[in-house]
């Protein structure tokens, strides 16, 4: 089974465990991906993080039972992995805009979130300029942080991370230390999920050969084959957009598969394209 069917599988296996108390690591593994690859590759293609999907199935769901039956609302919240009637209320009313008590007094209309089915387009219309290459291993040195991607706060936290950087002239210092086998600063995501649960963490960083340098930490990465991609229009949708097209086109039409070593964003300065590296093997 691909890895597009691999993804499927791991969507079906939600549905039908959605009255479970199921996690990240019990859906990746259908898939057969550590939890932080398929938490970004399904976030990548969906626009949503799995938390968020499976609570809108859930009261998707909930709200089709509270106007078709005579359930009370309580059974209802414990049903659909509630605590209390309040929590259930709160996150009923954010989806649909009005509270579970009210639904049953008025006729509304109710936000309905249909069951997932990932369906990729191999047109091949956009061309994506890349190129395979051997890469030996290198050292980095930069700040990191970690993150969770289990409701994705690794998202949310990443464009402050770079905010931060800059202002704290963090990124001027990182390029004028550059001096290994990269140009640039280089965004670095590590899966750190078999170390911390639902973990991640992120480098901002500079290819560097030398002592690391007092307030910075260093990171090898390993040698491996990597797919470099050039990312072509205004940032930073041009970005988001590429990392799409690898995830739903690239890797589905091409006899690779990603290694799991960390990913490369670089950024080589005024006037140079930015390029995605992703760690590949045959």
């Amino acid at each position: 089974m691909n890895w597009i069917e691999s993804l499927q599988h791991a969507i079906n296996y939600m549905e039908e465990h959605l009255l479970e108390p199921i996690t990240i690591q019990h859906i990746a593994d259908q898939a057969h991906l550590s939890p932080f690859y398929f938490q970004r590759n399904f976030a990548l293609l969906t626009d949503v993080t799995v938390a968020e999907y499976l609570r809108r199935r859930r009261l998707t769901l909930a709200a089709h039972e509270l106007v078709h039956s005579d359930h009370k609302i309580i059974d209802l919240a414990h049903k659909y992995g509630y605590d209390t009637p309040e929590s259930f209320s709160k996150a009923f009313r954010r989806q649909h805009g009005i509270a579970p008590s009210e639904t049953r007094k008025h006729s509304t209309s109710l936000k309905s979130y249909n069951r997932l089915v990932i369906q990729v387009n191999l047109k091949g219309v956009e061309p994506m300029n890349y190129k395979i290459i051997d890469h030996p291993g290198f050292s980095l040195v930069g700040i990191k942080q970690t993150f969770s991607y289990e409701d994705g706060e690794n998202l949310r936290e990443i464009p402050k991370m770079w905010q931060k950087a800059y202002h704290d002239g963090i990124e001027d210092q990182l390029f004028e230390l550059n001096n290994g086998a990269i140009s640039g600063i280089l965004g670095v995501c590590v899966d750190q999920s078999e170390l911390q649960d639902k973990q991640m963490e992120y480098w901002i960083a500079t290819a560097y050969n030398g002592d690391t340098p007092e307030g910075l930490s260093h990171l090898q990465i390993p040698a491996s084959k990597w797919s470099v991609f050039e990312v072509e229009g205004p940032m930073p949708a041009s970005m988001q957009n590429l990392w799409k097209q690898i995830i739903s086109e690239w890797f589905p039409s091409n006899p690779y598969e990603h290694a799991y070593l960390p990913e490369l964003e670089v950024y080589g300065g005024p006037n140079v394209a930015p390029q995605i590296w992703i760690p590949i093997k045959n």
